[in-house]
């Protein structure tokens, strides 16, 4: 058996019903050039080999007794496929606007814990001979970087064998006596590793307290730890909505080497454009840097499963009109963060994260998603993922679009993740049903402000279309 770790814990404890700690993948598939028609049938023939390979998808929970500790991972070779994968329509007349629409359902039902963390959904009715496959998998099984690694596995026309070790559980671990005795042995290994963590804390700490003096004063960034109120930030309800849009790579590469910045830097700046907008219109003004909570990855950068990420927390000039310079505080401000990250160390925060009480964090977690008006740390989540660089295919239908996106937590009603792939920039946004009108208004937003960005640095304010991606859906209600 497997202990989850202090991330992996985190990730479970702090769900909640209004907290969905899953996420979803959702590959578009072009079933034109097809020799037949596609079926679900189909589908499933070629699916469920490679879904029973990818050996993340076959784990259980397996519970401690009296939450003496975090639960483990035993392996279920027995997959009901029947319940996991499943059939859905998009609403007539199956364009982007429906697809999210369905997502957005999707997204706002956990899943049952009591099984593998996994759904997978084949939606059928899209407009133009496409199908998308919507992968709903707990965020306690893969991050971003797993996750990536495994799409990239599963898209190639003739995948090797998967390369993850399996769980291997003997009948005597699964007794309350074998599983405590393994929490006991933990816990003492994480007790002899208390002093030096102490040790590695104040020396993190101290590291960023001497640089944050000889950097001086920002008064243009957000200060750390001090979010302001916006429209954005709320006790989150239960129900989600879902938006995407494609952008060229190619249109951001060229943003990014014109400004001389990283195409993180302009994905942050466009996020701060697009909520500057939607503040003025909600909140009434935008006068006050907010702050992002980025995931960062640590370790194995070809891991499958599992969660090795903490954040990074820079801040988003919202206030700021000019989008040149909106970009070069967004560029101090990633500067920062980054250096902070590795000065306090990149894995101390996580660390931490493994004493974790776990009789009491879950129902502390629970009492706070219905209470939290504003997260303690950042406004919201913005994520930018690298996807894979080779289009995929699947039983011989081409991979046409690919996007993903996080869960929403506490006290935050949006997540951006952009995920690219092949020569795409994948906007997908995740929100409540409390946070804008409709979640299209936050990716209409966002181009805007990526054009604006371009024309400001003197390039072409004419986007390069995204010819094999769906035709792109705006929003319903005024700007």
């Amino acid at each position: 058996m497997r202990r989850l770790n202090g991330v992996d814990a985190l990730l479970l404890y702090t769900e909640a019903p209004e907290i969905h700690m899953h996420t979803l993948k959702i590959g578009i598939l072009d079933v034109s050039q097809l020799d037949g028609e596609f079926t679900y049938e189909l589908f499933r023939r070629v699916a469920e080999p490679r879904l029973r390979a990818l050996t993340p998808l076959r784990y259980q929970l397996v519970d401690v007794p009296m939450r003496f500790h975090h639960p483990m991972w035993t392996e279920n070779a027995d997959v009901d496929f029947d319940y996991h994968v499943r059939r859905v329509s998009v609403p007539a007349p199956g364009g982007r606007r429906e697809l999210d629409q369905l997502i957005g359902e999707i997204a706002g039902t956990p899943l049952d814990r009591s099984r593998p963390l996994w759904e997978m959904y084949v939606a059928e009715g899209l407009v133009g001979n496409r199908v998308a496959i919507i992968h709903k998998v707990h965020h306690v099984l893969a991050d971003g970087v797993a996750s990536a690694n495994q799409m990239g596995w599963a898209i190639q026309a003739a995948p090797p064998e998967f390369p993850a070790k399996a769980i291997h559980t003997e009948e005597r671990e699964r007794t309350t006596s074998g599983l405590m005795l393994a929490a006991s042995r933990d816990h003492a290994r994480q007790i002899r590793r208390l002093p030096m963590l102490l040790a590695e804390t104040a020396r993190g700490v101290s590291r960023v307290r001497r640089r944050a003096k000889e950097r001086g004063r920002h008064p243009e960034l957000a200060p750390n730890f001090a979010p302001p109120p916006t429209f954005v930030n709320h006790v989150v309800s239960p129900t989600r909505r879902f938006a995407t849009a494609p952008l060229a790579l190619a249109d951001v590469k060229e943003a990014a080497k014109t400004l001389g910045v990283t195409i993180n830097d302009v994905v942050l700046a466009t996020v701060a454009g697009a909520l500057r907008e939607l503040l003025l219109k909600y909140d009434g003004a935008a006068d006050t840097p907010l702050i992002a909570g980025v995931p960062v990855s640590y370790g194995d950068p070809d891991r499958l499963a599992g969660n090795e990420f903490t954040y990074m927390t820079p801040s988003l000039a919202v206030h700021v009109a000019d989008p040149v310079e909106r970009v070069r505080l967004t560029a101090t401000a990633t500067a920062i963060a980054k250096e902070n990250h590795h000065l306090l160390g990149p894995s101390l925060i996580p660390s931490w994260l493994n004493f974790l009480p776990p009789a009491m964090a879950p129902p502390a977690f629970r009492w706070q998603s219905k209470r939290m008006e504003s997260s303690m740390i950042f406004n919201l989540t913005v994520s930018n993922v690298p996807g894979p660089r080779e289009r995929g295919s699947f039983g011989g239908a081409v991979i046409s679009e690919i996007y993903s996106v996080g869960p929403l937590v506490a006290g935050s009603g949006m997540n951006v993740t952009v995920w690219s792939y092949v020569d795409q920039l994948n906007v997908s946004v995740l929100t409540d049903d409390l946070t804008t009108d409709d979640p299209h208004e936050v990716t209409d937003a966002m181009f805007r402000s990526f054009v604006a960005l371009r024309s400001a640095a003197g390039l072409s304010d004419v986007l390069t279309d995204v010819s094999d991606a769906l035709p792109l859906a705006e929003a319903t209600v005024s700007g």
